[in-house]
């Protein structure tokens, strides 16, 4: 999958032909800049401005008020990119979508700066105009702008050449700067979850592992549904997944590239293996292996296949997670009695509590910056989801009910995806929220969907 990037299309007035020719080759010498930025894996923002436009930490919040215009060129995929981006920032809680229906201006020429007075009519803070028409090679060339209402000045803009079965890659992908450039924040549209499907009545349910858009789009099968397949997790360095399988014989570890489909069995263990998680550099799958009535934790080298155990008890370890630079581990364990929250050293040693509030805590998830874990959390008949840091402090419930469970981390660290299960012949769904728990979206999914996992940026 190509992308041709190109930097910031920013609207010039020319005073003279030869102004024209000077202002065309600076564009030019900087487009070739960016193109080789992009060809070293870095990312291109606007130098213009590099300041955030909302604090999404502040105590009075209040998001921000975005107009997507219709976007001009292709019809098709102009609805398309148009559509997708206002729904993206509908579910993004910092950045709300104006109704269509109240613009008081048709942007004819998205090139040219808005009328800014009929934008501060219906209190827009920022405009968005673009357009999208095929190059003459066939391929889909979109172009954006961001406005800023009151500066009048545009802040951001970029151009994308990609196949046209792309388009709503590039839809996430221009979502994601303009949210990038407003919040100081990285995005994260341009990602995917890797969930169960499931199917059938509750007593005998099929479980298949699917692949979706953070959004809910593009669903795809990766599994038939012949074994039940369980804890499909997320490589953070690679679109590899790793997922349990429980077929005929023993349980599997297996490792899916979902890319090229091509999958193959990390370990097969006696007796029964748990949550399989990769490490930050995707070199190591840390899990938890029963044996008798107990479990440890271990980790395997996915190239050498080599195993190390990390814990050494007569209790039950499970749902280990790294953290983000890889030093320690945090996992559930009943040593002390009851399901708490323990942390310890990557490479194994004396762990130390940090869980300490009324009920029972498990499934803990490192946040990708670093500075949560998130967490279930039980206690009588409520399952919360919350987030804690590090050290045990500052515990904050998100989300309670019947019955939440499975956290898991939008790659920015500003979000969570988890599955509320309400019981009888009903079925799991998929929900997400905000770090601060502000605002709750379902994530559409066409059967039962539990255990999801959210991939990294993609490429």
């Amino acid at each position: 999958m190509t992308f041709h990037f190109s930097p910031p299309g920013l609207a010039v007035p020319q005073k003279s032909a030869v102004a024209g020719k000077l202002v065309a080759a600076l564009l030019a010498g900087l487009a070739l800049f960016c193109n080789f930025l992009l060809a070293q894996g870095a990312f291109f923002q606007a130098a213009m401005a590099q300041d955030r436009y909302l604090n999404i930490h502040g105590g009075e919040f209040k998001p921000i008020a975005i107009a997507v215009t219709n976007f001009a060129g292709d019809p098709a995929a102009a609805g398309q990119l148009t559509s997708i981006m206002a729904n993206n920032f509908k579910r993004s809680v910092f950045l709300t979508s104006l109704d269509p229906k109240t613009f008081v201006e048709a942007i004819s020429n998205p090139d040219q700066q808005p009328n800014m007075d009929a934008w501060r009519m219906i209190n827009a803070q920022f405009v968005v105009t673009g357009r999208a028409s095929r190059s003459p090679d066939g391929r889909l060339q979109t172009e954006f702008r961001l406005w800023d209402v009151a500066s009048g000045s545009q802040v951001a803009g970029s151009q994308y050449v990609t196949d046209p079965d792309n388009a709503r890659r590039v839809a996430h992908l221009v979502s994601d700067a303009i949210f990038s450039r407003i919040t100081g924040e990285k995005g994260f549209f341009d990602t995917r979850i890797a969930f169960v499907d499931e199917t059938g009545p509750a007593e005998h349910r099929r479980k298949r592992l699917a692949i979706m858009d953070q959004d809910g789009a593009n669903l795809r099968y990766m599994t038939r549904g012949d074994d039940l397949v369980v804890t499909p997790r997320f490589s953070p360095s690679s679109q590899d997944v790793t997922y349990m399988s429980f077929g005929a014989s023993d349980p599997k570890v297996l490792l899916l590239n979902i890319e090229t489909g091509q999958r193959e069995v990390v370990g097969n263990f006696p007796g029964m293996t748990f949550s399989p998680r990769f490490s930050p550099d995707g070199q190591k799958v840390v899990m938890s292996l029963s044996q008798g009535g107990s479990s440890n934790l271990y980790t395997m080298d996915l190239r050498s296949k080599t195993t190390t155990r990390l814990s050494d008890t007569n209790a039950i370890d499970t749902s280990p997670s790294y953290s983000p630079d890889g030093s320690q581990i945090v996992f559930e364990s009943d040593r002390g009695g009851s399901q708490q929250i323990y942390i310890m050293s990557a490479t194994g040693g004396d762990p130390r509590r940090i869980s300490f509030g009324e009920g029972r805590y498990s499934t803990p998830v490192w946040s990708p910056k670093g500075d949560y874990i998130a967490f279930t959390k039980q206690k009588g008949g409520t399952f919360a989801i919350g987030i804690m840091r590090a050290d045990g402090s500052g515990e904050r419930i998100l989300t309670e009910g019947y019955h939440n469970e499975g956290p898991t981390w939008a790659p920015n660290g500003l979000y969570l995806m988890f599955f509320r299960d309400p019981g009888g012949q009903g079925g799991a769904k998929i929900f997400m929220t905000d770090v601060f728990g502000r605002a709750e979206f379902p994530i559409p999914t066409p059967n039962y969907a539990s255990d999801p996992s959210w991939s990294s940026l993609l490429n």
